[in-house]
């Protein structure tokens, strides 16, 4: 066989659940750095 069920195992157990809370993580501060942007920054775009 190509690949190993084992090795599929492994990713299934071992990295996936990694790679889901390191994304997670990464998407949790880009949404939370607008905190320390300044004020005017946090306002939406005008729209004229």
């Amino acid at each position: 066989m190509l690949i190993k069920f084992e090795f599929l195992g492994f990713i299934k157990t071992k990295i996936l659940p990694f790679a889901i809370v390191t994304l997670f993580g990464i998407a949790f501060f880009a949404v939370s750095a607008r905190i320390w942007l300044p004020g005017d920054m946090m306002s939406p775009a005008p729209m004229n």
